[in-house]
């Protein structure tokens, strides 16, 4: 991704039955059934019905320190609000000119950006990951992807110029949550989608991909309607397919982009997540064009079936995002 205002190898996991995947919010109840092949039986089971807000997240303030330790974090807050982050140093004059201008923006928007501050003298491998030259450099990060912003201390109009088209763009893909600070809570939401949950659990993917998009068009940001598509659309590839074969298929020919995604797919409902991702990422470092959007996209969707506070998936969002940029 990119945006300027001024133009328009890990060990398996245990089993994972996706009938009892945990939703993004709380766990889902147990369901699905067996038959249509052993990938369908696993995809088929009802999702979790969300407590709170889907379009919510919580953070600990508009503005915070973030470092190598707790960068994670924001790499899936970035999910559901677009992150900004501003990287500086206590010794850089410009940095403390554009500091406070950042976070008056940020915080004008109300909560539909959240600001991280990288000091990069002590988090030296953030600032190389970012590739940052010179600073300041703000950035930003939708659905963990970095989106370059700008250099050097800009004039406050311009810096709003510029989050103004970051959120359009972050809009395009999807993200549109808000985030909720201090002791606010999210409020209640409806029931989540009990028609669709009931076609997924039955096998029936074509009806509960049918529902779940229809979902997303009324609400884009329905974070349980992205959750039960992704399911749906994993057990409708894995219909009267053997995971090992597709595993086998894809090991006998490691560069064949399409048995590979049938593989990584075999792979989360057999308990590697770790090792689909594997599988997925190495061929996007060797892949172009659409072969390797269609990768990033596998990846992307196989990240929203797992879930975000999945230990391989917060993994693999950092090596997606070294092989992309």
């Amino acid at each position: 991704m990119s945006m300027d205002p001024s133009q328009e190898n890990a060990q398996p996991d245990q089993g994972l039955d996706l009938s009892a995947v945990r939703s993004k919010n709380m766990p889902a109840e147990q369901g699905g059934q067996a038959g249509a092949g052993a990938g369908a039986g696993a995809a088929g089971g009802a999702g979790g019905q969300a407590g709170q807000d889907p379009n919510a997240v919580a953070v600990p303030g508009l503005v915070f320190d973030v470092d190598e330790s707790t960068f994670t974090s924001l790499v899936a807050i970035s999910d559901r609000v677009p992150v900004v982050i501003d990287l500086w140093a206590e010794w850089c004059e410009p940095c403390k000119q554009l500091s406070p201008i950042l976070e008056r923006v940020v915080t004008s928007y109300g909560g539909r950006l959240v600001l991280a501050k990288v000091d990069v003298d002590a988090n030296p491998r953030l600032q190389q990951a970012f590739g940052v030259q010179s600073i300041p450099t703000v950035v930003a990060l939708i659905k963990g992807q970095p989106v370059p912003l700008f250099q050097s201390a800009l004039p406050e109009p311009q810096v709003q110029a510029y989050f103004d088209e970051l959120l359009k763009l972050a809009g395009e893909n999807g993200v549109t949550g808000h985030a909720v600070t201090g002791e606010a809570e999210p409020e209640p939401a409806g029931p989540a989608h009990p028609e669709a949950e009931e076609a997924l659990a039955k096998g029936d993917f074509d009806t509960a991909e049918s529902l779940f998009k229809a979902a997303l068009a009324n609400s884009p940001a329905d974070e349980e309607a992205k959750f039960g598509l992704a399911r749906a659309g994993l057990g409708r590839r894995l219909i009267d397919q053997e995971p090992a074969d597709l595993i086998a298929a894809a090991d006998a020919d490691p560069k064949d982009v399409e048995a590979a995604k049938a593989a990584a797919d075999a792979e989360v409902v057999s308990g590697n997540a770790a090792g689909a991702f594997n599988r997925l990422i190495s061929l996007i470092r060797t892949s172009t064009g659409d072969e390797k959007e269609s990768l990033r996209l596998r990846v992307l969707d196989l990240f929203e079936v797992l879930g975000a506070d999945d230990p391989a998936v917060t993994k693999a969002r950092t090596a997606l995002m070294r092989a992309l940029f």
